[in-house]
């Protein structure tokens, strides 16, 4: 009977060109000794590969595409190989594996087949965004994508609001960039002015832009532009 192989979840960068500074070497390694990759773009995994690794072949390599609208049997298959004594690695389209990601079923379902699974040491934004934010770091939830209708989100902040004063609770939420300005602006609308906002865009890049203020400083200074900018957003009491 084979050993079954390992499951490891390989951290990528947050912005262009900054591996060297963000990625610990162990990445790198594993990266090179890896042939079997289980990936939400394969663009962008064959990209990232070359970059850390380029002594790897990119054509000799195996890659499987496994993203939010993978089925259970599609994920099953894909670990097949893992199950069978084949060495895997994850990779995301940024940050950390299985955190507000599809990779976290890939995780599950390893677990439930007893597969080892390892996670690498990388950049999150979600984390980052948190020890920058001066927000309650003991107590947060992260809520990924709010509704997109206006009236809708609107009501969904409103109740982010309450919790994070109700609770004494970091409440953390995304959206995709080129809507970054409109959750921006009806954050500003929204909030009341003692409430605490954080913004966290473009993280681990040269152009990176972290501010925590009341909304009533927010509003007083004017909000910064962020279209097409990826950011995490935090409310704190």
């Amino acid at each position: 009977m084979n050993t079954p192989g390992t499951l490891y979840l390989i951290p990528t960068v947050l912005a262009d060109d900054t591996a060297a500074q963000v990625l610990p070497p162990q990445v790198a390694e594993r990266v090179a000794a890896l042939s079997y990759f289980l990936v939400e773009n394969a663009r962008t995994a064959r990209r990232f590969i070359k970059s850390v690794a380029p002594q790897q072949v990119i054509e000799e390599l195996s890659l499987t595409v496994i993203d939010k609208d993978s089925t259970e049997a599609q994920i099953q298959a894909a670990l097949h190989p893992v199950a069978a004594g084949q060495d895997a690695g994850v990779l995301s389209e940024a940050g950390c594996p299985g955190i507000a990601d599809p990779g976290a079923e890939l995780a599950r379902r390893a677990h439930q087949l007893g597969l080892r699974v390892v996670p690498l040491v990388g950049p999150s934004s979600l984390l980052l965004a948190l020890m920058a934010s001066g927000m309650n770091g003991q107590s947060f939830a992260f809520h990924g994508y709010l509704p997109i209708e206006r009236p809708r989100r609107v009501a969904a902040l409103k109740q982010l609001e309450k919790q994070a004063i109700s609770q004494h609770q970091t409440q953390l939420f995304i959206e995709t960039p080129y809507r970054n300005q409109q959750l921006l602006d009806d954050l500003l609308a929204t909030l009341q002015p003692g409430t605490r906002l954080c913004v966290a865009a473009s993280l681990t890049a040269p152009t990176e832009y972290v501010r925590t203020d009341t909304i009533a400083g927010w509003r007083k200074q004017g909000a910064p532009q962020l279209h097409k900018q990826p950011a995490v957003f935090l409310i704190g009491a």
